[in-house]
């Protein structure tokens, strides 16, 4: 899997072409969730990063949580189809397209612009410290699978 960056202004440019070629009735390739479920999908990401709206997981969790779903977050090799997700990052209720596809636009647009140096060593929600290039797959994989699910 290609990991383009992030923090590349014409990379992130990229991304919002794809998420405005997304509709309302823009049906999966797979999985359960609608448009408008995974642009809420995937600005849980972001909310993790730029809010407390999420209590952060302690103790044994978070041990098992960077045990388990680091690498696979972080690392290289992409997403599986219908894989099975974080209870935090499960959206089962209906959202509001437009307000969801607004917020994923500003948020890889505010990634973008903060730059990889904000993202240096930065502490994440459930695994630590992560370098720039791990925060830049983290960030990338996510919404190239959810893109690509939904055929953009």
């Amino acid at each position: 899997m290609i990991i383009k960056n992030v923090f590349d202004r014409k990379v992130s440019e990229e991304l919002v072409s794809r998420i405005n070629q997304l509709t309302p009735s823009t049906t999966n390739l797979w999985g359960k969730m609608n448009v408008s479920q995974m642009l809420a999908h995937c600005n849980v990401t972001y909310d993790l990063v730029y809010t407390d709206k999420y209590p952060k997981p302690t103790g044994l969790k978070k041990v098992l949580i960077k045990l388990l779903a680091k690498k696979v977050v972080t690392g290289p090799k992409p997403y599986k189809k219908n894989m099975r997700t974080a209870p935090v990052f499960l959206v089962s209720d209906d959202k509001d397209f437009d307000k969801e596809k607004g917020l994923l636009i500003g948020n890889v647009e505010k990634t973008q612009q903060l730059g990889a140096a904000h993202f240096h060593n930065k502490e994440s929600h459930s695994f630590g410290p992560l370098t720039t290039d791990e925060w830049n797959t983290l960030f990338y994989k996510h919404i190239d699978h959810h893109l690509q699910q939904f055929g953009v």
